[in-house]
């Protein structure tokens, strides 16, 4: 979708969301600012409503969810039936690397949050007109024909064997009903890299079925993660970037190079402040034709290749805006403790900032193989915490970090929260 150099929205996005309640003024002014969450919100859902919504929602065309809130505060929306899983579908059936997959007919497993399987089951349930079960069965965890989802528990550092194993077991009966023994695997790297680490605790690989294609696109996916899936799978590891409200935008070939899938978009890059490099995602889009966005602002915030704001250059995906640490030397996001991890030691599995003060911080880490680094590795990554944040910084070797609420990691932690 074409833009104006200045990011304004062009004559025939204007058209089709002049009638909207929330862009009037906008289009009396002949100017769109920029479209914050709490602007979305406000008055919702009567500053969305047109006679066309109105109908589309009588007839079934339109509904209400809720954003999964997992990384700001839950934010109703109106959208068609399925928008995020055709988008994930249409994607999955063009991408240039596991485009077979799709076409193979290939059922798609999903190995991530116990959110994402609880809102299943709870839809099953609603349609049953029951109560959804405490432990939801199978067919309970079934989205589609062609989607169902595994986990069940909160943390996956603390599954049991009981539950990997039926884990297993599922994903084999996913493989065995297809005539190619293939099947696609959709994921958290974090929940993925956790269940390899226990089938090798416990010497299950016998009863893993590899998949035919990996997609991970729940949360950020921190470099050694991505490095030790690779070490794992000779298939394409493919990473994707949307969220709830927008869908998909941009996708990974099998060798980490990020791609636009703007259809019906376009994305503007704003500086979170002036030189840091680090940009915003500023994204308009009709995709979703019941809730139009103009100039939203996702709350995503990106680095490109050359430093410059060009959305086709991107490089990474660095973390969420609220997430930002200020520093000396300007924000720093959770991408840039990443890729100072990563450069390291790529033994780093879980790690999270905790800051103590405006001059002390602790980073605790886990390993892949459970042992501490070693002391050079140690010093390395303190000094560098150290001028990447403006703060002195001890390292905290642990076994187990735990998972927040939402099913995702937090990077930072600050001190007494």
């Amino acid at each position: 979708m074409k833009v104006s150099p200045d990011g304004q929205p062009t004559a025939d996005v204007i058209a089709r969301v002049k009638d909207i309640p929330l862009y009037r003024e906008a289009v009396a002014r002949g100017h769109f600012p920029v479209l914050e969450k709490a602007e979305i919100a406000r008055g919702f859902p009567d500053n969305w409503m047109t006679p066309a919504l109105a109908a589309a929602l009588d007839a079934g065309e339109a509904e209400f969810v809720l954003s999964t809130g997992t990384n700001h505060a839950r934010m109703q929306l109106i959208r068609p039936p399925y928008f995020l899983l055709k988008s994930y579908y249409r994607l999955w059936s063009t991408h240039p690397d596991i485009k077979e997959t799709w076409e193979a007919g290939c059922r798609r497993v999903s190995l991530t949050t116990v959110l994402a399987t609880e809102h299943v089951a709870r839809v099953n349930a609603k349609k049953r007109g029951e109560e959804p079960r405490p432990d939801p069965r199978p067919a309970d965890r079934r989205l589609d024909a062609r989607t169902f989802y595994l986990n069940t528990r909160l943390d996956p550092a603390l599954w049991e064997r009981a539950d990997v194993e039926r884990m297993l077991a599922e994903m084999a009966e996913a493989r065995q009903a297809h005539p190619q023994g293939w099947y696609h695997l959709d994921c958290s790297g974090y929940h993925l890299a956790h269940l390899l680490q226990k089938i090798n605790k416990w010497g299950l690989w016998d009863a893993f079925s590899p998949p035919a294609s990996i997609i991970h696109a729940y949360e950020f996916t921190p470099v050694n993660v991505r490095r030790y899936l690779q070490q794992h799978f000779a298939c394409p590891i493919i990473d994707l970037f949307g969220s709830t409200e927008l869908g998909y935008l941009f996708y990974s070939d099998r060798r980490g190079r990020y791609h636009p899938y703007l259809e019906d978009m376009s994305v503007e890059l704003a500086p979170v402040t002036e030189g840091s490099g680090l940009f915003h995602l500023i994204v308009t889009s009709v995709r979703n034709p019941h809730m139009p966005l103009v100039r939203y602002r996702s709350g995503d915030c990106a680095r490109t290749l050359d430093g410059t704001p060009d959305p086709a250059k991107i490089k990474q995906f660095s973390g969420r805006e609220k997430e930002l640490l200020e520093s000396p030397s300007g924000p720093v996001a959770q991408g840039d403790l990443d890729a100072l991890v990563g450069s390291v030691s790529p033994h780093v599995f879980v790690h999270q900032l905790r800051v103590l003060s405006p001059a002390e911080a602790v980073l605790a880490y886990t390993t892949f193989d459970g042992r501490p680094l070693a002391p050079r590795q140690v010093a390395a990554l303190g000094h560098g915490v150290r001028e990447l944040t403006g703060r002195r910084c001890v390292l905290d070797h642990r076994d187990h970090i735990a998972i927040g609420k939402s099913g995702k990691y937090a990077w930072l932690a600050r001190d007494g929260k």
